[in-house]
């Protein structure tokens, strides 16, 4: 594996499931394995898990992480092609991607979408032009389309808190305030599809994700109807797929209580808004993962720089 951009780069999520446990048993065994390598964190936007956990992993591994904040330190980058440079940008992503493969043996990038312009946005027009461009591997820290990282985390703790051989999984939408990218959603609707589980997303109308990336799932728009006998509930805020970034639907009903939840395990990426989202009984109780989450963001992160290493 040479980059690691969406969730069909894993090739078998059940042997890399079982390989991250490994790493999480005995997070150091590999700590040579990037002795003298460098990644190179870009962040077009603003993190605190996918920061801390990829550059957690690195060190793991061995590897001097060199974390940037590009928007605030860095030129602003250029991205078309055959454009008349007298605007605010400075540098084009030709050299910029060159001279940090210059620096970096591995380069993580992090660049959310406009939500305007679902056409530029699907084209993932950051992320590859630094697969495009750069002459080293390139991890997805979360881009305008998918989180693989979240995703293959979001698989991990399923397989670590389920008892089941098929449990029952719940994606549900949930108010928020403002609009929100699709990239958690999609890439846990892609890592579901890869494991064995009775999979369920519920919405309210005119909150469908991309038809292509949700294919035949089956979608109910009767929360609690699609709560009954789940396992676990996975939740996250999205904007209008086909009404393009526009928030549609602001029904406080939606948030998460646990009178809905009962005896399922409640999941969310983190950060999530308290009494808006998901009640504070609900985060607060034993029923909840979010901080085990968290916790495997690192060896999510830790096995796919693992890969790339030994693949170098």
């Amino acid at each position: 594996m040479k980059n690691y951009t969406s969730i069909h780069d894993i090739d078998n999520i059940h042997s890399w499931i079982e390989e991250a446990k490994a790493l999480k048993a005995n997070p150091l065994k590999y700590i040579d394995l990037g002795k003298h390598k460098t990644i190179g964190l870009l962040f077009f936007n603003s993190s605190l898990r996918t920061r801390l956990s990829t550059q957690k992993a690195a060190l793991n591994l061995g590897m001097d992480p060199i974390v940037m904040n590009v928007s605030g330190d860095a030129w602003g980058i250029e991205f078309g092609d055959g454009t008349i440079m007298n605007g605010n940008t400075a540098e084009h992503i030709k050299e910029a991607a060159a001279v940090v493969s210059q620096y970096c043996d591995i380069i993580a990038v992090r660049a959310f979408p406009t939500l305007t312009d679902k056409e530029k946005d699907e084209s993932e027009h950051v992320l590859k032009s630094f697969v495009k461009y750069a002459s080293v591997p390139i991890v997805n820290m979360e881009s305008a389309t998918g989180h693989p990282l979240q995703g293959f985390t979001d698989a991990i703790t399923i397989s670590e808190n389920t008892k089941k051989t098929k449990p029952k999984v719940v994606l549900s939408w949930a108010p928020h305030i403002k609009s929100l990218p699709h990239a958690v959603a999609n890439s846990f609707v892609q890592s579901m599809q890869k494991m064995d589980v009775d999979f369920v997303i519920t919405h309210p109308e005119g909150y469908e994700l991309n038809p292509e990336i949700t294919g035949n799932i089956p979608i109910n728009y009767n929360q609690e109807e699609a709560f009954k006998d789940a396992d676990f509930v996975y939740v996250k805020n999205w904007s209008s797929y086909n009404d393009y970034g526009k928030v549609l639907n602001t029904d406080t009903n939606w948030m998460i209580t646990k009178e809905k939840l009962g005896d399922a395990k409640f999941m969310h990426c983190l950060p999530v808004r308290r009494n808006l989202i998901v009640e504070d009984a609900v985060l607060d109780s034993d029923n909840s993962l979010v901080i085990e989450q968290a916790n495997n963001r690192t060896y999510a992160a830790q096995l796919v720089l693992k890969k790339i290493l030994e693949n170098g």
